[in-house]
C-alpha cells in the first residue's frame, strides 16, 4: 500500500518542484507521476499533489492505459481526490487520444501492419468498448484521413460495408485499413472477424478500393490479417 508523500513540495529543492522542472527542463523531462501532480494542482495536509498522484497512478498499476479507463466514481473513490481533480485527469486523458487523431503536415506512410498499429493504437488500446475503425489512404500508402465507423459494446461493434466504403470514396482513397479493437485483451480473430474481412476485401475489389490490412488491437499488441495471410 502507497505511503503519502507528507514532505510539503515547497520544501524540495526548486529543480525537483513538477511545475518549475517543467518551465525550466520541458514537459518531456517529468515523470507520469510529476505530470500528474500539476493536473491536480495540489494535495492535502496530509499529502502531496506529488503523493496522491503515486497513489492513483499506483491503482492503475501504474499504467496510464489503465488509467485512462477509470471511470469518474473509481477515480473519487481515492481520498484527496474530488470530482473537480477527478474529472481534470479524464478531460487531460481525452485530450492524449484525440491529438492522435489531429492532422498533420507530414502524414505518415503505411508499409507494414506496425505502420498501421502505431498510427492506431493509442486511440483503440485502452477502449472499455468495441469500435471499429479505418486509415484511409492515397496512392502513395499515406494517411489522408482516421475515422471511426462504428462504436458497440464489450462484445462486439456492428460495421456496414456501405458507411466504410462511404467515407472512403468521399475522401477519395485508394486503400483502407479496417482496424477494430477487443476490450477483452484477446488477439484471437473470431469468425465474425473473418467473415467480414472478406466481405470488405470483395466490396473493395469491385469499388477498386483496396483493403491493405485488418488489425484486430488489444492492450497485448496486436493481430494482422496481411501478415497472417488471410487477405
Amino acid at each position: 500500500m502507497y505511503e503519502p508523500t507528507k514532505l510539503n513540495i515547497k520544501s524540495w529543492a526548486e529543480e525537483d518542484r513538477p511545475r518549475e522542472k517543467l518551465l525550466k527542463k520541458g514537459a518531456q523531462a517529468l515523470s507520469d507521476v510529476e505530470l500528474l501532480a500539476i493536473l491536480l494542482r495540489s494535495g492535502s495536509r496530509e499529502e502531496t499533489a506529488v503523493g496522491l498522484a503515486q497513489r492513483v497512478l499506483h491503482g492503475a498499476d501504474n499504467n496510464l492505459n489503465e488509467l485512462g479507463r477509470q471511470p469518474l466514481a473509481a477515480l473519487t473513490k481515492f481520498k484527496g481526490l474530488g470530482e473537480t481533480k477527478a474529472l481534470t485527469i479524464i478531460a487531460a486523458l481525452e485530450l492524449g487520444r484525440r491529438r492522435q487523431l489531429t492532422d498533420v503536415k507530414d502524414r505518415p506512410q503505411i508499409r507494414s501492419s506496425s505502420d498501421s498499429y502505431n498510427a492506431i493504437s493509442t486511440i483503440l488500446a485502452d477502449l472499455p468498448h468495441e469500435e471499429f475503425w479505418i486509415l484511409m489512404l492515397n496512392r502513395a500508402n499515406r494517411i489522408i484521413s482516421r475515422e471511426r465507423v462504428s462504436m458497440g459494446g464489450v462484445t462486439g461493434t456492428v460495421v456496414d460495408a456501405r458507411i466504410v466504403f462511404k467515407r472512403a470514396l468521399d475522401m477519395l482513397a485508394c486503400s483502407i485499413v479496417l482496424c477494430h479493437n477487443h476490450p477483452s485483451g484477446s488477439l484471437r480473430p473470431s469468425q465474425a472477424d473473418i467473415d467480414l474481412t472478406k466481405k470488405m476485401k470483395a466490396a473493395g475489389k469491385t469499388l477498386d478500393i483496396l483493403v491493405v490490412d485488418h488489425l484486430i488491437i488489444s492492450d497485448e499488441g496486436y493481430y494482422s490479417f496481411a501478415d497472417e495471410g488471410l487477405l
